[in-house]
């Protein structure tokens, strides 16, 4: 079966994601997990050396600037399931505005970077990548902090693991997940609407707020 970016969004919208066993396979699987991964969009845990981490001013951060970079960079490991065929996929998602970037930059070099697919409300994330400490934790902040301010509700992570759980990150059933992403689906979400964060500190300031904001409620 020939994968098109038309199949891939649908797949996404019916809650399912490819993979490939390894760089050099060139077939592709398709992934329904029993338990998915969700990231809490407002609730996102940002330590207090995080936090001091965010406030520093030696980074800066764009949004889909450099979409091949970041791929590259989270294909850059021993074990990968980003195939040839899943890069040029994703690129192309890209061109059409349903895949985006946001990267984390340091002296002029890319050193971490998150990216994903939007459908409706829904944010898809797919891989991230870290050249220097925290740099991922970093992109995952701004990146949150920018879905709560353009109509997103659902962060899918696809899976749970011990990193993500540390910034709050939880595990829910498939039914849940696909209960989620049908209320996702109806919102009319764009991580282009408002720019990003003017700085780190503002980040951390809005995560307390919108932390403090629910703990009342």
């Amino acid at each position: 079966m020939t994968v098109t970016p038309d199949l891939l969004l649908h797949a996404y919208r019916s809650g399912i994601f490819p993979m490939a066993e390894r760089h050099d396979d060139p077939e592709i699987f398709w992934v329904d997990p029993r338990r998915r991964g969700v990231l809490p969009i407002r609730q996102f845990h940002i330590s207090r050396s995080l936090a001091k981490r965010l406030k520093r001013e030696d980074y800066s951060v764009t949004l889909n600037a450099c979409f091949g970079g970041v791929i590259d960079g989270c294909a850059d490991r021993s074990e990968t399931w980003i195939n040839t065929e899943i890069r040029l996929l994703y690129e192309e998602l890209f061109d059409m505005g349903h895949a985006h970037s946001l990267e984390v930059w340091s002296r002029g070099a890319l050193v971490g970077g998150v990216y994903g697919v939007s459908v409706g409300g829904a944010f898809c994330g797919e891989s991230m990548f870290s050249r220097i400490t925290d740099a991922s934790k970093i992109a995952l902040a701004w990146l949150t902090d920018l879905l709560g301010r353009t109509g997103y509700t659902l962060f899918d992570t696809q899976f749970l693991t011990p990193h993500l759980a540390t910034l709050g990150a939880t595990e829910i059933t498939r039914s849940e997940y696909r209960h989620l992403l049908a209320r996702a689906l109806m919102e009319d979400a764009d991580l282009t609407r408002a720019p990003l964060a003017s700085s780190g500190a503002e980040v951390v300031a809005r995560n307390a707020a919108n932390r403090a904001e629910r703990n009342v409620s």
